[in-house]
């Protein structure tokens, strides 16, 4: 048990941690607020997050990870190392080995800050593995088996697309257009359609709540408030699902493009495993009502979402982590 073992999905909006034995023991958002006087952390995560666009000029609330890689290196460092010592319990003392979930398209820059981060958050050892193959480890695909399986992770930050056959990535792609993009694709609409200026937390409320990616006759209502752009004063407007479909069509065309892009590139023997199984749709982007009905409509491959596709990442990290020796030569790079 000293040589304790942490698996995290470091995600642009929201970070999990899983610990081997035990599942998943933390589910976060990726934010971190920051009293600028001293300097000093004041919270990480949910606390923080119930912050944003509420705080006076002496705080300031950040999201360490902007389209998937850190922006914010010290507050990342920070933010890993309330992981590690919320992961920790008793056993704090010994240095853990991580397993972190990395964008399948980042840099080798942007790979060793990660790597740097974790060390200096508290870790003996990092491992990087490229999400959509632990999302497709998590979602219970058999990545190792001779035929190929496609996996669409959408995340906060960035979507991933990839084939995975005989436990390797045959092609791919990954673009930094993701739930962010929905949640701002949102906002703009409203700005633009109903002269109401409303804050992240509210967009990204209603895509919760009334978001789809097709357009239905049987339409879904929410009430928002945020401030009128003329008069200054705050308003109430009442929003309808087919306007949220309106409002995210382009970001989502730019999901489509990815995946026709994926399949183009993909050998015709692994295109015809895929059309019989279809694509997995995973991670918090895969909650988007109607995505998977639009993406087959789109592509002619039956589409599905996985089980817990929120989850999917950093489950792959625990099963990856439990069984280090066979998947260290096939899916990961350390330092």
């Amino acid at each position: 048990m000293l040589n304790r073992k942490i698996g995290i999905d470091l995600g642009t909006c929201n970070s999990l941690v899983f610990i081997p034995g035990k599942g998943v023991i933390l589910q976060e958002p990726s934010v971190v607020a920051v009293s600028m006087p001293d300097n000093k952390i004041l919270a990480v995560g949910l606390a923080a997050k119930e912050m944003t666009g509420r705080t006076p000029e002496n705080i300031k609330v950040y999201r360490p990870l902007r389209d998937g890689v850190i922006a914010e290196y010290r507050i990342a460092e920070a933010m890993l190392r309330y992981f590690i010592k919320k992961a920790g319990g008793s056993f704090r003392f010994f240095k853990p080995e991580l397993m972190i979930g990395v964008a399948a398209g980042i840099t080798s820059t942007e790979r060793r800050a990660v790597i740097e981060a974790g060390i200096a958050g508290g870790a003996r050892q990092v491992f990087l593995a490229k999400e959509p193959v632990l999302a497709a480890i998590g979602a219970g695909i058999p990545i190792n088996s001779s035929s190929g399986h496609m996996i669409v992770d959408i995340g906060g930050g960035t979507s991933e697309v990839a084939v995975i056959s005989l436990g390797g990535v045959v092609s791919f792609n990954s673009v930094r257009t993701a739930g962010d993009k929905i949640d701002t694709a949102i906002a703009n609409y409203i700005k633009e359609r109903h002269n109401l200026a409303i804050g992240t937390q509210t967009a990204e409320e209603i895509k919760i709540k009334i978001g789809t990616a097709l357009s239905k006759e049987k339409e879904n209502f929410l009430e928002i408030r945020g401030r009128d752009l003329i008069s200054g004063l705050p308003r109430t407007v009442k929003i309808s699902s087919n306007e949220t479909a309106e409002a995210i069509s382009e970001v989502v065309t730019e999901i489509i493009q990815a995946v026709k892009q994926v399949l183009r590139d993909t050998p015709p023997e692994l295109s015809a495993d895929i059309m019989d199984k279809g694509m997995i749709l995973s991670g918090g982007g895969a909650l988007l009502r109607n995505l998977d009905g639009l993406l087959a409509q789109a592509t002619g491959v039956p589409c599905f979402v996985a089980e817990d596709p929120l989850l999917c990442v950093v489950k792959g990290t625990g099963i990856v982590l439990e069984n280090l020796e066979v998947y260290k030569k096939s899916i990961m790079s350390k330092k």
